[in-house]
């Protein structure tokens, strides 16, 4: 299958909210680069970080980078690209660059991003190439992004595993809606839930979920579907989390609700902080008791519970 390499120069006031934005349409992991981040690098002596020999101006404005399959979805995803971004600013739609690719290229140059991470007081997020190292007392999490989403370095991703530390106690039922790579299944299964559930509406990532969970050994624990959101499915969980966008939580909400147990704990990111307040509100309407609330950069997670 052929990729298309989709890139878009923004603002540095935009990178998180664009960033969020290629996630949200499917596109396959997002790359920042960030001339100032390089820049702070290489004067800090981490030049070992940089994987080529460049010169960098710190005021180039950073790149947003994703990868669409060019399948027979492609125009449609691109328009609401366009239409999302333009939403942020005028500029971005017409500033689009596209590159076809095939899918080695893709994954040769994804590589050269993605290193092992600490996430929260438990995990390790190790990719599936990189030698085992110092992980003694370390819940590892072997991935491979493939050509999903959701590796484990975005602050959505590390909050909601911060918050499943505080969730998961031990032979829970979960349902992870959105889940990409698979990452929040495997970690709440990690930390000893009993079954997972976890759901994409995109087959690139169902797949990529699936051979993740493969990897780690948990195919007994987590069972990944292609679906929409919760339609189909009648598990009653005690915990669901959802690391998707504001309106896709908001309607997704009432349902999981529903199907929460008595106490059982909604976990969600991937919330802007303008939407911070209306999520708040949200998540109270529907009789749920906020717990603990997190904040990165320009992101908020919530833990809340259900009576």
């Amino acid at each position: 299958m052929k990729w298309m390499e989709i890139t878009v120069c923004v603002n540095r006031d935009d990178m998180d909210a664009v960033s969020c934005i290629f996630d949200f349409i499917g596109t396959g992991g997002v790359v920042i680069e960030d001339p100032a981040l390089i820049y702070d690098l290489l004067s800090q002596g981490n030049s070992e970080t940089i994987a080529m020999d460049v010169t960098v101006n710190p005021e180039d404005p950073p790149l947003i980078k994703g990868y669409l399959p060019d399948d027979g979805k492609i125009r449609e995803r691109l328009e609401e690209l366009r239409e999302a971004l333009g939403s942020i600013n005028s500029s971005y739609p017409s500033g689009l660059c596209i590159v076809e690719m095939e899918d080695s290229n893709w994954l040769e140059r994804w590589r050269d991003f993605y290193h092992p991470v600490r996430v929260g007081k438990s995990f390790l997020v190790r990719p599936t190439w990189e030698a085992a190292g110092e992980d003694k007392g370390l819940l590892v999490i072997e991935m491979d992004p493939g050509m999903a989403f959701g590796c484990g370095t975005h602050p959505t991703t590390t909050m909601c595993m911060t918050l499943l530390e505080d969730a998961v106690r031990g032979g829970e039922a979960v349902l992870d809606v959105g889940t990409g790579s698979g990452i929040l299944a495997i970690a709440a299964a990690r930390l000893g839930a009993a079954r997972v559930l976890a759901m994409d509406f995109d087959g690139v990532a169902v797949r990529t979920a699936r051979e993740n969970v493969k990897q780690n050994g948990l195919q007994d624990r987590i069972e990944v579907w292609e679906g929409n959101l919760l339609d189909g499915v009648d598990m009653p969980a005690d915990i669901v989390v959802a690391n998707i966008v504001a309106d896709i939580i908001l309607t997704l909400l009432p349902r999981a609700c529903t199907l929460l147990k008595p106490g059982g704990r909604f976990i969600t990111s991937g919330i802007i902080s303008h939407r911070r307040e209306e999520m708040d509100r949200a998540l109270t309407g529907s009789g749920l008791t906020i717990i603990k609330t997190l904040n990165e950069g320009e992101w908020t997670a919530f833990l809340a519970r259900k009576p």
